[in-house]
């Protein structure tokens, strides 16, 4: 699946600036000193196809939707036809095919969970078998490379500790916050003397005390060690606008960072913000680096069934892939020695209903994707077989489910349901916040130096093998 439009002209539709003279032989074979991969977390096909219908209308083009090479990537984990997080980058991040819940460690890798002693006493997951494998973090640590980290996550949340740390269960997120901390405890000693150069995101309470309300029950306050450490820190957007040197590391929450809609931008900054000071920071490194941006607001999203929200979220990432091409083509003119990939980890439930009338793009008088499913022919609400309106965007599971006929409830409106929290409904219950996975392949963009290997239907760990590759590494 292969762009018919030179990637110059390409680059110069993306970032709005004067297009680079052609050169095939280089962009083809010259191996990149950047790696950029974006990562939105559960954004599969049909989340996607929504998020381009929400922002831009069903004839529009997401940045993404522009790269000019692409592929389709499988997802399963080692033990489960459903990808979890954990699994699926790690797989991503080091070519090895993992069970569920697993970060960065060997195949067969196993852990007993969390529960109870024979005395009642809690007990924290313990390691069966298995060890760290390297990562591309890692790798690119070895040969001198910067490394970046940003997220709007928690920075101890699965997608972005399989980057820089090696856990046999996700839910040790105090040992991989330990991992980040160069000198101390628990150091992931595979990153080299300095650790981490740039890590933005949310999540200080796993490096913070209990007493300082934080979860770490050692007392540490691995913020401080940080700081001693020599590394500039910042916990509001006043502090991260100041930060002017690596290493450098923002955490803006205490766990996950707020909604892109909601977010109050004097404590948080946004996801092209972070990106956009990661690279400007990275891009000093005269090696180069590799940098990894998670929207993984999507998948929080998601699991709510606020499909507003989740929308909303896919466009903050695109706005953040927009900026950081058009950035790293200042820096890097015809991305010659970039390579950027854009992908997703996994799928969700989220699909798309009926035969609904185009309506373009979502605004404040039109709901577009978010609304009821209206007929082409005179636009009028179809109507299911109890005789109620049903929206556009459904899930396969999630908490919003009628009991009983439609019936019996009131019928649904367009200004109900584009509301911001508003739950879709979904096909089987679940508790609230519990809808899954999907298992369904993702989408792949790339664009840059080594972009053209990307092609076909490929599995997630070959996706790894391919930056490697291309990078030399």
């Amino acid at each position: 699946m292969r762009s018919i439009l030179p990637a110059a002209a390409l680059l110069a539709a993306l970032c709005g600036c004067a297009s680079v003279a052609p050169d095939s032989s280089v962009t083809q074979s010259a191996r990149p000193k950047n790696v950029i991969f974006f990562l939105g977390d559960g954004m599969g096909m049909n989340t996607l196809t929504a998020a381009r219908i929400f922002a831009v209308g069903e004839e529009g083009q997401l940045t993404l939707d522009t790269l000019p090479e692409s592929a389709f990537v499988k997802t399963f984990a080692r033990d489960a036809q459903v990808t979890d997080s954990a699994a699926s980058m790690s797989a991503y991040m080091t070519g090895v095919k993992v069970n569920n819940g697993v970060i960065a460690m060997s195949a067969d890798t196993m852990a007993l969970a969390p529960g109870k002693d024979k005395s009642g006493n809690a007990t924290i997951a313990r390691c069966i078998n298995g060890a760290p494998v390297p990562t591309l973090g890692e790798l690119a640590r070895r040969r001198g490379l910067a490394v970046g980290v940003v997220t709007t996550t928690r920075v101890t949340d699965a997608t972005p500790a399989a980057v820089y740390a090696h856990a046999c269960d996700r839910g040790m997120e105090t040992d991989i916050a330990a991992a980040l901390v160069p000198g101390g405890a628990g150091y992931n000693s595979a990153l080299g003397a300095g650790g981490i150069d740039v890590l933005f995101g949310g999540g200080t309470s796993a490096f913070q005390s209990v007493a300082n309300g934080g979860k770490r029950a050692d007392g540490r306050d691995l913020l401080a060690e940080m700081q001693a450490r020599g590394i500039s820190t910042a916990l509001n957007a006043a502090q991260f606008r100041a930060i002017d040197r690596m290493p450098a590391a923002g955490l803006f929450a205490a766990t996950d960072m707020s909604y892109d809609a909601v977010r109050d931008p004097a404590r948080e900054p946004s996801l092209a913000d972070m990106a956009g000071k990661a690279v400007k920071l990275l891009s000093t490194n005269p090696n180069g680096f590799f940098l990894v941006v998670e929207g993984g607001l999507i998948d929080h999203a998601l699991h709510d069934t606020q499909a507003k929200r989740a929308l909303q979220e896919v466009v903050a990432f695109d706005n953040a892939l927009k900026a950081v091409i058009s950035q790293m083509q200042g820096i890097d003119p015809g991305l010659r020695n970039t390579l950027i990939v854009v992908t997703a980890d996994h799928d969700h439930t989220l699909h798309l209903n009926g035969y609904a009338r185009r309506t373009g793009k979502t605004t404040d008088t039109e709901p577009g994707v978010l609304g009821l499913v209206r007929r082409v022919s005179d636009g009028k609400p179809q109507l299911d077989l109890d005789g109620r309106p049903y929206t556009i965007i459904g899930f396969g599971t999630g908490e919003h489910r009628v009991q009983g006929a439609r019936s019996s409830v009131a019928p649904l409106t367009d200004a109900l349901v584009a509301a911001d929290g508003y739950h879709q409904e979904a096909v089987v219950r679940t508790a609230p916040g519990s809808e899954t996975h999907g298992g369904t392949d993702v989408y792949l963009g790339a664009i840059g130096a080594g972009a053209h290997t990307f092609h076909g239907t490929i599995d997630n760990t070959r996706v790894f093998e391919l930056i490697k590759a291309a990078a030399g590494w």
